[in-house]
């Protein structure tokens, strides 16, 4: 398969980032749809929007149960406990706060990547960590002495998350070029979905959702961040490195801010502004190599 050019490669992770941007204001306006089944419903709906081209990879040899299934099962936690735990952090903090943390993926792709040697960050991209690492922690720092505990609750529920989706990344780009992207996303939605509806159901979580303006937000949610998004993500993992694209997420949460303000009239506190700037200042840093 012939790599892709540059142009198209930026393109693509221009459209996914924006895609997924707007996750956070959509979960929002699906309250109070609890987190575990506004989490589940967005996997469910992305898996069915899916399941042709899952179908089509079964048929075809590029998605096998046999060759992919265990890492299948394993990008489908990630995906539960990724967006279990932001969803619920979106509940505790800031839009804001809570996006910015969850992208902070490239922190722990990054000490993989030392750890392991493959895909090591470069000295540039070391340096785009650092002021990140600065950045989402002027946001913790400004959630704890908020006197709100459950801010920094939030906080923590969201680095949860942002540790899941590293380790989804680093699982996928290890499967290698073959992959079929959308029928292994539309497989891992499907478990994602079956294990946060399986821990509703053992905490007695009704599975009904409240409205049908949350429904219809769900749905976006599915449509855009999912399927556009983290299609166009998974798509660039087969032709560069989980850290060239967790750090490219950070590039989330300025369409977040924007929509929280725009949509449920969310101010951001100006410590906050500050290490939202300062992580974009590290994405801008990055992406210039």
């Amino acid at each position: 398969m012939s790599a892709p050019s540059r142009g198209a490669l930026v393109a693509t992770l221009t459209v996914g980032v924006i895609a997924i941007g707007v996750a956070g204001p959509l979960f929002r306006l699906a309250s109070p749809t609890h987190p575990l089944i506004a989490s589940a419903t967005r996997l469910e709906l992305a898996a069915l929007l899916l399941a042709p081209l899952v179908f089509r990879g079964l048929r075809r040899g590029t998605l096998s149960w046999r060759a992919h299934g265990a890492e299948v099962l394993i990008a489908g936690l990630c995906y539960a406990v990724h967006f279990g735990a932001w969803v619920r952090s979106l509940e505790l903090t800031s839009v804001a706060a809570s996006t910015t943390i969850v992208c902070a993926t490239p922190l722990a792709i990054a000490a993989w990547g030392l750890l392991t040697g493959r895909d090591r960050p470069t000295t540039r991209q070391l340096g785009a960590m650092t002021i990140a690492s600065v950045g989402v922690g002027l946001i913790a720092w400004h959630d704890s002495g908020s006197g709100a505990a459950h801010a920094l609750s939030g906080d923590l529920w969201a680095a949860l998350g942002a540790l899941a989706i590293a380790v989804y990344l680093v699982r996928v780009r290890a499967i290698g070029d073959a992959l079929d992207v959308f029928a292994f996303s539309g497989a891992a939605c499907a478990v994602g979905a079956l294990m946060l509806h399986a821990a509703a159901s053992l905490l007695n979580i009704p599975a009904a959702l409240p409205s049908p303006q949350a429904a219809g937000a769900l749905l976006l949610v599915a449509l855009i961040p999912q399927l556009l998004g983290h299609g166009a993500l998974t798509w660039a993992l087969r032709h560069t490195s989980p850290t060239t694209v967790s750090l490219t997420t950070l590039g989330e949460p300025p369409a977040a801010i924007a929509l929280g303000w725009l949509l449920l009239h969310e101010a951001v506190a100006p410590m906050t502004a500050l290490g939202c700037a300062l992580t974009l200042g590290a994405v801008a840093m990055s992406l210039r190599e």
